[in-house]
C-alpha cells in the first residue's frame, strides 16, 4: 500500500467517523426532545416540532451545553439540569445503538 493510499484510507475513515458521530448527536438530540416533549404534555406532531427545533437549536453551536441548558429551561419545575444531563447520557447511548443498527 503506497503513501498516497494510506492517506486516501485514513481520510476517509476519519470523515466516516466524523459522519457517525454527527448522526449519533443528532438523533440523541431528538431522543432528549421527544423526551422533554413528553414531560411539557406534547404528543405526536407537537413532540416531534420540539425535538425537530432542539437539533435545529443544537446546530447553532459546538457541544451539548446549549442543548442541555434550552431543556433545562424549557423544563423548568419539570425536571433539573443533573437529570436532563442524565438523560441525554442515556439518549446518547440509545442513539449509538440505532444508528450502528441501520
Amino acid at each position: 500500500m503506497s503513501l498516497k493510499d494510506r492517506g486516501d484510507d485514513f481520510e476517509a475513515r476519519f470523515a466516516h467517523d466524523a459522519d457517525l458521530r454527527f448522526r449519533i448527536e443528532s438523533r440523541a438530540t431528538r431522543l432528549l426532545g421527544l423526551w422533554a416533549a413528553g414531560l411539557l404534555g406534547r404528543t405526536g406532531e407537537a413532540a416531534e416540532t420540539y425535538a425537530a427545533d432542539l437539533v435545529r437549536h443544537d446546530l447553532g453551536a459546538a457541544g451539548s451545553d446549549d442543548v442541555v441548558d434550552k431543556v433545562t429551561a424549557d423544563l423548568a419545575g419539570k425536571a433539573t439540569r443533573d437529570e436532563v444531563v442524565r438523560r441525554l447520557g442515556a439518549v446518547r447511548a440509545e442513539a449509538e445503538r440505532q444508528i450502528r443498527a441501520q
